[in-house]
């Protein structure tokens, strides 16, 4: 697919340096140069400057609001030589803190710490992605992904022991059993199942009403994307998909998963859902997902955008699949 890396959290192109995670004294002398950043997160959100035009903060590492950041830090790459590193400020309570937005399918609520100035806010990733230039998402992304598998993984899965932060925080060690720990991604496949000028959307128990989107399913271990997309597309819906073929992929940080996008030919139109994996299932026209992504259907929202669904249907839409 051409336009495969326009995908939100893609194509930036940004330079990891993975080479240098493993050499503590190359990782000192970029901590201590002059132009080196610090992209700072709390409670997983990044810190954003929320003027118009948006986009992702960087800090010198001499910011007085870092002493208040936990000591293990994230080497997360360069740009234009000059390093980047995840700090992460999740011990701070704000004065004024509403629980109930915190953890919700989309947390609206910023953060704004006394120390900094009040453009700058910690908002919810998923929120404000489409906001972000593609090095913004991409830094914003692997941050978030990085920093919640440390939170999630800070005992040894061999022998229990606590294990500790290595390898400029690509790594965690246990000193046990000298055990090695790499962060984790999900595979996951997203299908674009169509059936002549028809798409196949579903919705999952839970979400806001008049959401929908395209099928999705975690890869088992042992499966082709090819087959898990067969597998999900029948379990979920009763129907049968033949031709499989892959569009392109978006890191999804929420928490750790990387999405497959697929499309794939159903070989029967037949709806039967399986309740336990989704609400409900549709077919939607070409003509009728226009009027979806006009925002002129009575009862069926546009697909979110910067999410890898509403890049696939606006393509398919855009006839761009190529």
């Amino acid at each position: 697919m051409k336009h495969a890396e326009t995908v939100t959290f893609g194509g930036s192109a940004l330079d990891r340096a993975g080479e240098l995670r493993t050499d503590d004294d190359a990782v000192e002398t970029l901590r201590n140069h002059p132009d080196t950043r610090a992209i700072l997160f709390w409670r997983g959100k990044p810190l954003i400057n929320t003027e118009n035009p948006a986009s992702l903060v960087r800090l010198p590492l001499d910011h007085p609001v870092l002493s208040e950041a936990s000591a293990e830090t994230i080497f997360l790459g360069r740009e234009e030589g000059a390093g980047r590193f995840g700090f992460d400020l999740s011990p701070w309570v704000p004065e004024y803190l509403d629980p109930e937005a915190l953890g919700g399918f989309l947390d609206p609520s910023e953060q704004r710490h006394p120390k900094l100035p009040a453009s700058m806010a910690f908002a919810e990733l998923r929120r404000i992605m489409t906001w972000l230039t593609p090095r913004d998402a991409e830094l914003a992304a692997t941050g978030k992904a990085i920093f919640g598998w440390h939170e999630s993984h800070k005992f040894c899965s061999k022998c229990g022991e606590k294990s500790h932060m290595s390898q400029a925080g690509w790594q965690r060690k246990c000193p046990a059993c000298a055990g090695s720990h790499f962060p984790r991604t999900d595979p996951v496949v997203i299908m674009l199942i169509t059936s002549g000028n028809k798409v196949l959307m579903g919705r999952s128990p839970g979400w806001p009403e008049g959401m929908y989107s395209l099928l999705a399913g975690f890869v088992e271990p042992g499966e082709t994307l090819e087959a898990a997309v067969r597998r999900e597309v029948f379990e979920e819906a009763g129907i049968a998909v033949g031709p499989v073929s892959y569009l392109a992929s978006q890191p999804w940080p929420f928490p750790s998963s990387l999405m497959f996008g697929c499309r794939g030919d159903a070989l029967n139109e037949d709806i039967t859902i399986d309740p336990v994996e989704i609400e409900d299932a549709l077919w939607i026209s070409r003509e009728e997902m226009m009027q979806i992504f006009a925002s002129d259907h009575p009862k069926i929202l546009p697909a979110r955008k910067g999410a890898i669904a509403h890049f696939l249907l606006e393509n398919w839409l855009a006839d761009r699949l190529d």
